[in-house]
């Protein structure tokens, strides 16, 4: 049988870069190339996976989410050799660019997929408040619709992705996750420089800006699929894409704020310090606590919150320059 286990501001922009020159994802880790690792992942394979002998049962559930016998050892041993070391007051080590995680219900990551589900749940009630207080005239609504929906689809793919770590699930993941940040570039100058408004010549210009982002992101995607999956470039194209667009969040707010006096004008920048907040978990990795809890999956979490804030705050500008509106008329 398988082997079992052993008993957005410049302090901000200081930390994305941070983050950018020193977060990068590797295959290759310090527990790959331990030999007492290798060995059992050896030893394992040849006793239950090798031909001439009975494998051992592997749950349903498990199968259905691809587990097989080689990975079941990997699993098995990677958590043999962690218990080793922490039994001899070693540190705990990465595998395959990972921490050794404890699996539920066959998840790999359980805390990422289920915060990721609680940020798709964010933005599917952001859409509920955008379609429930927003009228459809207003020309702003359609594009926060489709802020809505690209959320919901980089999270659903993050929960994919958190359950089992493949070449595909892996792409997909990151594919939707820099759409949704290059779509909240796209959106933000639209809102704030007035392109859903204006004549002939304004509709020429947003045109144009739409043509750029689809061309950006093609490029983007081209870059990662055909010429080098770059997790250094991937981290820094989606962290300049975030500053520049907190950048005029927070210059929008401040503006807002300036001339209207009111709180609520002043979220912006609340969301802005927020996020930067929660991506300095990133620079703080630590083993998980308890075999699942991580940086990683206390960032996703850390989104949560600001993302409701954030529909709150395009429903009520919707509704103030709704009233400054008629107010002209």
């Amino acid at each position: 049988m398988i082997l079992r286990q052993s008993f957005r501001l410049p302090l901000g922009l200081i930390w994305l870069a941070a983050l950018c020159l020193f977060t990068t994802q590797v295959y290759a880790s310090y527990g790959d190339r331990l030999p007492e690792f290798q060995r059992c992942v050896e030893v394992c394979e040849r006793e239950n996976c090798g031909s001439g002998h009975a494998s051992t049962a592997i749950p349903l559930l498990h199968r259905l989410l691809f587990w097989n016998c080689p990975s079941e050892c990997d699993y098995t041993c990677q958590h043999i050799i962690t218990d080793q070391r922490v039994a001899a007051s070693e540190s705990i080590v990465q595998f395959h660019g990972k921490w050794p995680f404890y699996r539920f219900l066959g998840m790999q990551e359980p805390f990422s997929v289920f915060f990721s589900l609680l940020n798709f749940l964010a933005h599917q009630n952001g859409l509920s408040k955008i379609t429930s207080n927003i009228p459809a005239a207003y020309t702003m609504r359609k594009y926060y619709i489709y802020l809505a929906y690209f959320g919901m689809a980089s999270w659903v793919f993050s929960v994919i992705f958190h359950m089992r770590d493949f070449r595909l699930t892996e792409q997909l993941d990151y594919f939707a996750a820099g759409a949704s940040v290059l779509y909240s570039l796209y959106y933000a100058p639209i809102r704030i420089f007035r392109m859903d408004q204006g004549g002939k010549k304004t509709k020429s210009l947003l045109r144009a800006w739409t043509g750029l982002c689809i061309a950006l992101y093609a490029a983007h995607v081209t870059y990662l699929k055909w010429y080098a999956w770059d997790y250094t470039y991937n981290i820094a194209a989606n962290v300049v894409v975030g500053m520049i667009q907190n950048l005029m969040w927070s210059w929008f707010s401040f503006e807002k704020y300036r001339k209207s006096g009111r709180f609520w004008t002043m979220w912006p920048g609340l969301v802005v310090a927020w996020i930067i907040l929660a991506m300095s978990l990133e620079l703080l990795d630590f083993p998980p606590l308890w075999g699942c809890l991580d940086a990683h999956s206390l960032w996703h979490l850390g989104t949560v919150g600001p993302t409701m804030v954030w529909y709150n705050f395009l429903v009520k500008d919707a509704q103030d320059d709704m009233a400054g509106a008629r107010l002209k008329a």
